[in-house]
């Protein structure tokens, strides 16, 4: 209550700063700034100069060029008739002096002026006996006032619910989560770079969808007012970019947002990014080769190192990726040979490892959970699982009459991080595979894939070999940055809306 009761004469303090600065006839919230400099162009400058301007240390370089900087006021020290202020533009920080005898009358303003504030200021470089590059301002004008007090007085916040609810606040704050997004952006750009300089073309397909595919996962519906349709939020773009393929373009990807209607926790988030691509001619051989290439390139470019550091493990990324069977790894793990168990002996076995195992899991799915619960967190090194069991894969070319030509990478114990496979092209056995997956689902697994007849029509037309690969960008993003949760590396995520019971 305290807390609150000194939040709230901050608002109301800076209220009455807004009304003086109006009764003075200043513009608390201006339309253009004259600004001619970021911060580090200005820093750029005086390193490039300092051997010429920095011979008059503690006082304004008068051969310096006259600079216009703009920022957000991040401290303000008074010293009688000088002010020093910082200021930050979203990267940088610089230190400007305000002072009585160069600014005149107008230098009684900073006494209304707040941390936060927007301001715009004009003046020479010079260097302080302290060492600090600093701004000796002739002129200023305030951008945008400040209406409540910066975060936590600057020091961050602690409450991390409040955090992601209030990430503009979040970003204010904590110039590491600045960051954070940053790198996220460099690692988007990177992958985009990647494919377009080995010919992929950037698609949008649709995310409203008349049939949820590509995925095994449950949808998210909606309502088609224009049609009065049901519709679902795509679970993957996978079918749409196969059509495409089908149609003649070669080499597609999508930086795709999509949707499954899951469980959240600090590796799923129900809206996420994938990117997706698929190129003809391929089979996962070749892209795991391929993907391979692309990650490490990645992570050499962006991270600017081989090695990246996830929680207590040191992630290496230079050394060649292990590869390890669906089969293998598992009997490795667990000493189950799946293909030697019968659905009945496989439950049996889960439930002696104390797997949960939901009464409408079918083989492949408990396959699935042997992977997820006893192989996974003890990969930590970059690590591709191949040849999963086809009804695990319900559109992958098969390898021979019990697995398919897929690959997973897993890595750091806890992340599966890409999903590809060679793309099953036969019509007919697709539409095989489909008719087994609604049978799935009329037993109950809200999961299984629906059968999709115009992609059947599609395939009718003939796809060339095709490999297609899927990366969550969440998730590659929390790794490379050592963030816990994929809530880290979302800038929105959705929140449960307050007064929701738990």
């Amino acid at each position: 209550m305290v807390e609150k009761k000194e939040e709230n004469d901050l608002i109301k303090a800076r209220a009455e700063h807004l009304k003086s600065l109006i009764d003075l006839g200043v513009d608390p919230f201006a339309s253009q700034s004259e600004k001619t400099h970021s911060i580090k162009q200005a820093l750029d400058l005086w390193q490039k100069n300092q051997k010429a301007w920095g011979k008059d240390v503690g006082s304004p370089v008068e051969d310096a060029d006259k600079l216009t900087l703009a920022g957000r006021v991040t401290a303000l020290r008074g010293h009688g008739g000088a002010t020093f202020v910082d200021i930050e533009d979203g990267v940088d920080k610089i230190q400007l002096l305000a002072s009585q005898s160069a600014l005149g009358k107008q230098y009684n303003l900073w006494e209304l002026f707040d941390l936060g504030d927007f301001v715009e200021v004009s003046g020479r470089l010079f260097i302080t006996k302290r060492g600090e590059v600093t701004l000796h301002l002739d002129h200023f004008k305030l951008l945008t006032k400040s209406l409540r007090p910066l975060p936590d007085k600057w020091s961050g916040l602690e409450d991390t619910e409040k955090r992601y609810r209030e990430r503009y606040a979040d970003l204010i704050a904590n110039p590491e989560v600045r960051q954070i997004f940053r790198t996220r952006s460099a690692i988007v750009a990177n992958l985009r770079a990647q494919l377009e300089s080995n010919n992929f073309m950037e698609v949008e397909t649709p995310i409203l969808q008349s049939l949820a595919g590509g995925a095994t996962a449950k949808p998210f519906i909606t309502h088609y007012n224009a049609y009065d349709a049901d519709v679902y939020l795509r679970i993957a773009p996978e079918l749409y970019h196969k059509r495409l393929v089908v149609g003649g373009f070669e080499r597609v990807y999508e930086f795709a947002k999509c949707f499954r209607n899951e469980g959240v926790d600090h590796s799923h988030n129900p809206e996420f990014t994938n990117l997706e691509f698929y190129v003809a001619y391929f089979d996962y051989q070749k892209l795991m080769a391929f993907s391979e290439e692309m990650i490490r390139k990645l992570v050499k470019e962006v991270m600017q190192s081989d090695t990246t550091q996830y929680k207590d493990h040191k992630i290496n990324w230079a050394r060649p990726f292990e590869r390890i069977t669906f089969r293998d790894a598992v009997k490795h793990h667990t000493s189950i040979d799946i293909w030697a168990e019968t659905e009945d002996s496989l439950r049996a076995k889960l439930k002696s490892l104390k797997i949960d195992t939901p009464r409408s899991a079918d083989f492949g799915r408990m396959c699935d959970l042997l992977l997820k619960h006893m192989v996974r967190p003890n990969i930590i090194q970059p690590t591709f699982i191949i040849d999963h069991p086809t009804v695990l894969s319900p559109l992958a070319k098969s390898k021979n009459d019990k697995e398919v030509q897929r690959f997973q990478l897993l890595v750091a114990g806890e992340f599966e991080l890409c999903n590809a496979f060679s793309e099953l092209n036969d019509p007919n056995v697709q539409r095989e595979r489909f008719e087994n997956q609604q049978k799935l689902r009329e037993k109950g697994d809200e999961e299984a894939q629906s059968y999709d007849d115009d992609f059947v029509r599609a395939l009718e037309y003939g796809m060339p070999p095709t490999a297609g690969f899927g990366m969550g960008i969440d998730r590659l993003c929390a790794l490379l940055t050592n963030s816990n949760t994929l809530r880290e590396v979302i800038l929105f995520p959705f929140m449960k809306p307050k007064g929701k019971n738990d």
